[in-house]
């Protein structure tokens, strides 16, 4: 069992910068397929970014250039740096570990996570 709590989320303004963390317990996730979604109000949540054995990085393009996904194997813990934030990033982000390998064509689909963090909010105001 692998549990994961994010951390980070907060209040900023448009242009300001943040970096999402989630730590995980229970076993090692750096070796798996690690990922970020978001889910806005009245909306279906959404793939954000991925990342495969710490290694192969993937992102949507609504955040490609902007946001950074990495991990720390020591810390066994995900990151998601996030720049140049928009009032549309704002949503809860949540952090998912699948526990097979995930192909490329997979990663964007939530029901291939197998664990997921509570969440934490981002809000960017304008």
């Amino acid at each position: 069992q692998v549990q994961l709590v994010e951390s980070g989320g907060g209040l900023v303004q448009a242009g300001d910068s943040l970096r999402l963390a989630c730590a995980a317990s229970g076993r090692t996730i750096t070796t798996n397929t690690m990922g970020w979604f978001r889910q806005a109000p009245g909306k279906e949540r959404e793939f954000v970014a991925a990342s495969i054995l710490g290694e192969l990085s993937y992102y949507a393009d609504s955040v490609k250039g902007r946001f950074t996904i990495s991990s720390v194997n020591a810390k066994n813990t995900l990151y998601l740096q996030m720049n140049s934030l928009k009032p549309e990033d704002t949503a809860v982000y949540y952090c998912a570990v699948a526990r097979a390998f995930l192909e490329e064509r997979e990663i964007r689909e939530t029901t291939k996570y197998d664990y997921w963090g509570q969440g934490t909010q981002v809000t960017v105001s304008s």
